[in-house]
């Protein structure tokens, strides 16, 4: 049996693949992006320990709402690529009951069970965080070497892609960047969507409540007509 550690789960979740999903939220990242939401799920080590078997039987429960909306379970974070012996044992759990298979990922992490992993993998939502190296590791502390990488091999194996890209004005949002990570998308060929999401600040009081200092705090989100203008650019490269 494989266990591994879950921060929390959402029962109706629908914003994180189609229809009705249950998200399972991992514990642990590596990464530290300056403007994360959920800075609790960070630590390893800690959360409620589960098994594949358990957390699938729970997600399972919800099975007539998947059935109704062609929903599934989607596997969040954290990043779930950093439990890669539990993200396996799981997906293969699930497929084997009949159910859609997501995963959440920035592509940070390259497990050795990569491959077996993407076998059990219907979508991959991939969050691009910046297109440029140099600002990727001011922004999350790391390279975006393994994530576009990641995404290449998505393309090779022809598995599904949703792009996440996050909207942060004097930071992604400029045209230039914009423009760039369009050209990267272009290349791939498995991309179905592109979701430009608004820089916001609902998470601050996590970073308070956790003692850290939160480096965009005079970061302003997007207007409306900002975001909707870099969704229809990125829109463009799927043409």
């Amino acid at each position: 049996m494989t266990y591994g550690t879950v921060h929390s789960v959402e029962s109706c979740g629908t914003v994180d693949g189609p229809g009705i999903r249950f998200i399972v939220f991992t514990q642990g990242c590596p990464l530290r992006c300056q403007y994360c939401h959920n800075a609790d799920t960070w630590e390893f080590g800690c959360g409620r320990k589960v098994s594949s078997e358990e957390i699938i039987k729970e997600a399972n429960s919800y099975r007539s709402f998947f059935d109704a909306t062609g929903g599934g379970v989607t596997f969040s974070g954290g990043e779930p690529l950093a439990q890669p012996e539990f993200l396996e044992a799981s997906l293969r759990e699930a497929k084997r009951n009949g159910l859609h298979t997501v995963i959440d990922t920035a592509g940070s992490v390259v497990p050795k069970n990569l491959d077996q992993i993407l076998d059990y993998t219907d979508l991959v939502l991939l969050d691009i965080k910046h297109i440029d190296d140099a600002t990727c590791r001011i922004l999350t502390g790391r390279s975006n070497v393994n994530t576009l990488a990641f995404a290449k091999l998505l393309a090779e194996r022809n598995i599904p892609v949703w792009i996440r890209h996050v909207l942060v004005p004097g930071v992604t949002m400029t045209e230039t960047f914009l423009r760039q990570t369009g050209e990267f998308i272009r290349t791939l060929g498995n991309v179905e969507r592109v979701e430009v999401l608004p820089y916001h600040q609902l998470g601050v009081y996590k970073w308070e409540a956790l003692g850290l200092e939160y480096a965009l705090k005079d970061v302003l989100p997007p207007t409306a007509e900002e975001t909707f203008a870099a969704q229809e650019l990125l829109n463009s490269y799927l043409s």
